[in-house]
């Protein structure tokens, strides 16, 4: 791994000498926040050595490198995910290569079934918090210590003085922000309606199929997170049986100028 991941920076620091501090996840419906970047390059996953591609509708496939105002970042158009049958590692393998390119704060982004009885399509849930219930573990196996450490301290996936930052800008913009456990299942069916209710009863607020992953590896490297769910369908008899993924698509992309605010205001502040 250490190896593959070496050989992805330097062919992409080969292309480019941009340093970005910032990493971006962009997910489901949320790709529009690229038009808020001023790229300065671009690579499609295709171009990358040992990148996978992404087969998601809604998913681009490619990095972004550009300035939100002074701040430098690189975001991802479109993720991996386990249940497109990618190894975990191949689904992670992108966040290794963001470390070594110079992230060291990572923002994901997902969309989510909500759970929490307060929650409504379109609400946007700060993720304060996750439960992993993937089938495998992306640091399963040999740990090389070059990364991080075998035994990774989990008390704060989700930055603490990050999230009270966007909190407040959040507030500033007049933006209700919910806060929340999200729970994370392989996919790809979405879930029963025993399943929703399951997710709640164990401490879930909203449920979904990646994310986590992503953040457990950030971790390992030592990189702060912050996390954004968008409530793209809610778990209860009444709305469970029109569930699909356009429809998923289409209410993340209405909540879409919501999260474009936060995460811009956020980058300038």
């Amino acid at each position: 791994m250490w190896d593959k991941v070496q050989a992805t920076v330097s062919f992409i620091k080969g292309k480019t000498d941009f340093v970005p501090e910032y990493g971006i996840v962009l997910g489901s419906g949320l790709g529009g926040f690229v038009e808020d970047i001023e790229v300065v390059y671009k690579l499609s996953y295709a171009e990358i050595p040992n990148f996978p591609v992404t087969t998601v509708q809604g998913h681009e496939g490619g990095l972004l490198f550009g300035t939100v105002g002074k701040t430098k970042v690189v975001a991802m158009q479109g993720r991996f995910h386990y249940y497109e049958g990618y190894t975990m590692q191949e689904v992670t393998f992108p966040i290794r290569v963001l470390k070594y390119l110079g992230v060291d704060k990572l923002i994901v982004s997902n969309a989510s079934g909500g759970v929490n009885p307060n929650f409504k399509v379109g609400d946007i849930m700060l993720i304060t918090d996750h439960i992993n219930m993937m089938p495998e573990h992306p640091l399963r196996g040999h740990n090389d210590e070059r990364f991080g450490p075998r035994f990774v301290n989990m008390s704060e996936p989700y930055s603490v003085s990050l999230n009270n930052r966007l909190k407040r800008i959040a507030g500033q913009c007049e933006i209700e922000l919910h806060e929340g456990v999200y729970l994370s299942l392989q996919g790809p069916t979405f879930e029963t309606l025993s399943e929703y209710r399951m997710v709640y009863r164990l401490g879930g607020d909203c449920v979904g199929m990646s994310t986590v992953p992503e953040v457990i590896v950030a971790k390992h490297m030592g990189m702060q997170c912050l996390g954004l769910s968008v409530i793209t369908d809610v778990g209860n008899e009444a709305a469970i049986g029109s569930v699909n993924h356009e429809e998923v698509l289409a209410a993340a992309n209405a909540a879409e100028p919501k999260v474009r605010t936060l995460i811009k205001r956020f980058l300038l502040d």
